[in-house]
C-alpha cells in the first residue's frame, strides 16, 4: 500500500493518487482515505458509494486495471479497517491512498496502515515545510518514505531532497487539465516507475 500524502491542502495529492494509479502496470486501487473532504470520487468522475460487495469503480478514463475507491461514509471497522482489509486482498493489486492535509490523527491513519509513502507538496516554501513535517510523521510511525512529487513546477527547487529526506521521483508541470496532459501523465508515469522498483526491491 502507497500511501500519497503531504501537509497542505491544494497540494496535488488526489490528481497524484489518480495519475499514480493510473500509470502503475498492473491491477491498482485509488483509495480516498480523506473521509470529511472526499473528492477523488469526483476526479475520476465515479459515484461517490462504492458498488455493492466491491472493491470500487472501474475508472472511466484509466486502465481498465485501475479501479476507484471513493471515501467511505461509514466503515464498521473505521477507516483503518478499510485500508487493512484493502491491503490484504491480493487480487486487488497495489492501493495508491489519497491521504487527508495536516497531521491530526485522520491524516496518520492512512501512513500506519501504508507500506510506504510518497510526499507531495507545490514547490513554494510553505508547502515543502508542511511536507517534510508529513515526512517525518510517516517515520515517526514506521513508515518508510519512498520519494516526493513536486507539483505545479517545471523544476525542483534546490535542496528539496535534502529538505524530505529522500529522492525527488517526478516534478510534474502546471496544465489547466492536469489528468489530460502528456507531460503531466509522463511525470506520473516516473513516479510510479521509482515507488513499483522500490516495492520490488
Amino acid at each position: 500500500m502507497l500511501a500519497i500524502a503531504g501537509g497542505k491542502g491544494g497540494s496535488g495529492k488526489t490528481t497524484t493518487t489518480l495519475g499514480v494509479a493510473r500509470a502503475i502496470d498492473g491491477p491498482t486501487l485509488a483509495v480516498d482515505a480523506d473521509c470529511d473532504l472526499p473528492n477523488l470520487h469526483g476526479l475520476a468522475g465515479v459515484p461517490r458509494d462504492p458498488p455493492p460487495g466491491e472493491h470500487g469503480h472501474p475508472d472511466p478514463l484509466g486502465s481498465t486495471d485501475t479501479r476507484i475507491v471513493p471515501a467511505p461514509r461509514t466503515a464498521p471497522d473505521g477507516l483503518g479497517g478499510l485500508l487493512r482489509r484493502l491491503r490484504e486482498d491480493g487480487q486487488s493489486g497495489l492501493a495508491v491512498v489519497d491521504c487527508p492535509a495536516g497531521a491530526g490523527p485522520d491524516a496518520t491513519v492512512p501512513l500506519r496502515v501504508a507500506d510506504r509513502v510518497l510526499v507531495v507538496s507545490t514547490a513554494c516554501v510553505a508547502g515543502l515545510r508542511d511536507a517534510a513535517k508529513t515526512a517525518a510523521m510517516a517515520r515517526a510511525v514506521g513508515t518508510s518514505v519512498v520519494g516526493g512529487v513536486v507539483t505545479r513546477a517545471r523544476l525542483t527547487p534546490p535542496g528539496v531532497e535534502d529538505l524530505l529526506g529522500c529522492p525527488v521521483v517526478a516534478t510534474v508541470p502546471e496544465a489547466p487539465d492536469p489528468l489530460d496532459d502528456d507531460g503531466v501523465r509522463r511525470a506520473y508515469r516516473r513516479a510510479a516507475r521509482a515507488v513499483t522498483r522500490r516495492q520490488k526491491a
